[in-house]
């Protein structure tokens, strides 16, 4: 019976002795026994009565056995639910209530909390920790090392991504078989890889990133990976010449710069460096080209469609831009309210189609009426505008979107401007209450170390770039911005920590 999933990522590795995955203390584990990992896997899923289309949903560390774990799922044809293992029991036990899981699989450190989320939702709570103890891990040694896989096909679901809920609860993105393998094939081949690459994996494996593009990528192309439990500069260093590729996030890039072990030697070997998850400063762009030689190639993607642009592999990667539609994928910019196809330059919504996007919502029929138009196209919710040459731009977020006397304001607009002044690293712009205008646009910024921006120098020139309605009533510094674990500035903490500066 065919599979879809498992058939094009997992069945491959069969007799496979050379490594798939590299661990920190040098251990390596073979495709051919991650293969046997999975199935075992498999079977102690059907043993705790998993049946196809019944969810799992996991708050485990990253580790091997997590891993097969998203591989036993595909197999016993279940839905694999991957959740932050920052998320508190009382989050939790949304996901759970919502998603009605089979099984919910914990770190023993957090069972004890998640133990009445579990009862009170009917799911089986077991322990599988990062160094592959555990209950569920006990099961898993217990079985047998082959599977007859479940038939899946194309329309059958993989798998729920649950989106960050910053605008109201979170909604959970069903994504099928079809459209994860669409993403793997595009990706492998538009980025290269081959059985010969090793993949530097340092991402968190419960994101369409760290899971969907870095470890299918891998899968499908019959390559290794380098499994990090998370970002470590010395491992990141000390293995980097064992690999050939490395996915990540802004944060990983600019922490490597930081690091004077960094070296342009270090990467001699390196084939190719994607970032994605949240925009990459064009500063940091220049800083490790400079460095290394290499130009960072960036992409465009979404929990609800995995990737749908990217930079070209051969050709112009540009600074500020993600590339490309992907081959097979159509991304057409809109006016909002309309939704009228802008011409080239224009900025508006994002929309996007092909057999990368998701089925709908999870239980939210009106929701994914909403974001789904009837011809396939999904509302993204991002603003972007096309280049002359069709490069694709992301401008921000349609909920980012500042309105201050009755004008429209796109903070990436100001964002830039503040970024390139001297003494910045950083900057967010968000709009905050005002009596008189509706909103006022403040500028956030973040201070290069050692350095003291200064803020009159820097209205000055903002004074001088920008329409009167569109300057910040108030700029002030920070520390740091706030972040999710991807790396995303969160701006609604932004506009809550100074909702209350015009008011």
């Amino acid at each position: 019976m065919a599979n879809l999933l498992f058939d094009a990522f997992f069945a491959p590795q069969a007799g496979r002795t050379r490594p798939f995955l590299i661990l920190p203390d040098g251990t390596e584990i073979s495709g051919a026994t991650f293969l046997a990992m999975v199935n075992r896997v498999a079977n102690a899923l059907v043993a705790n009565g998993v049946k196809p289309g019944d969810r799992i949903a996991v708050q485990i560390n990253k580790s091997p056995m997590a891993l097969a774990v998203y591989g036993g799922a595909v197999a016993a044809g279940a839905i694999f639910l991957p959740l932050n293992t920052a998320y508190t029991a009382p989050e939790i036990d949304y996901f759970v209530a919502n998603a009605t899981p089979k099984l919910l699989l914990a770190d023993g450190a957090k069972a004890e909390g998640l133990t009445p989320v579990a009862q009170a939702h009917g799911a089986t709570l077991m322990v599988l920790n990062g160094d592959g103890s555990g209950s569920f891990a006990d099961l898993v040694n217990a079985q047998s090392d082959s599977f007859t896989p479940v038939e899946r096909g194309a329309d059958d679901l993989a798998a729920f991504l649950y989106t960050s809920g910053t605008t109201g609860r979170s909604k959970g993105a069903m994504l099928t078989h079809g459209n994860l393998l669409s993403n793997a094939q595009v990706l492998t081949r538009e980025w290269r890889f081959t059985d010969a690459d090793v993949l530097l994996h340092a991402l968190p494996i419960f994101h369409t990133h760290g899971l969907f593009v870095a470890t299918n990528v891998s899968l499908m192309a019959g390559g290794a990976m380098i499994f990090l439990p998370g970002l470590n500069m010395d491992d990141m260093i000390r293995l980097m010449p064992r690999a050939t590729t490395m996915m990540g996030v802004p944060t990983f890039y600019t922490r490597l710069l930081d690091d004077p072990r960094f070296t342009a030697d270090l990467t001699a070997h390196m084939r190719l460096f994607v970032s994605g998850s949240a925009p990459l400063l064009a500063e940091t762009h220049v800083q490790f080209e400079e460095r290394t030689g290499h130009r960072i190639l960036e992409r465009y993607g979404m929990t609800e469609t995995n990737m749908n642009t990217s930079n070209p592999y051969e050709g112009d990667r540009r600074a500020g831009t993600v590339g490309f539609p992907l081959p097979g994928v159509e991304v057409v910019v809109t006016d909002p309210t309309s939704g009228a196809v802008l011409p080239q330059g224009e900025v508006g919504m994002i929309e996007v189609r092909g057999p990368n996007v998701f089925k709908g919502y999870w239980q939210m029929p009106e929701k994914t009426r909403e974001e789904l138009r009837d011809n396939g196209f999904f509302i993204t919710g991002d603003l972007g505008r096309f280049d002359e040459d069709g490069y694709l731009s992301i401008v921000g977020r349609q909920k980012d979107l500042i309105i201050t006397g009755g004008f429209n304001v796109y903070p990436k607009e100001v964002e830039l401007i503040l970024d390139d002044q001297p003494g910045v690293m950083e900057s967010a712009v968000v709009g905050v209450p005002h009596p008189d205008f509706g909103e006022a646009v403040l500028g956030v910024i973040v201070a290069e170390p050692g350095q003291t921006p200064d803020l009159e120098a820097i209205d000055k020139v903002l004074r001088a770039s920008l329409a009167r309605f569109k300057q910040p009533k108030a700029l002030k510094i920070v520390d740091a911005l706030p972040r999710n674990t991807m790396g995303k500035v969160q701006k609604n903490e932004l506009r809550g920590q100074f909702g209350t500066l015009f008011t």
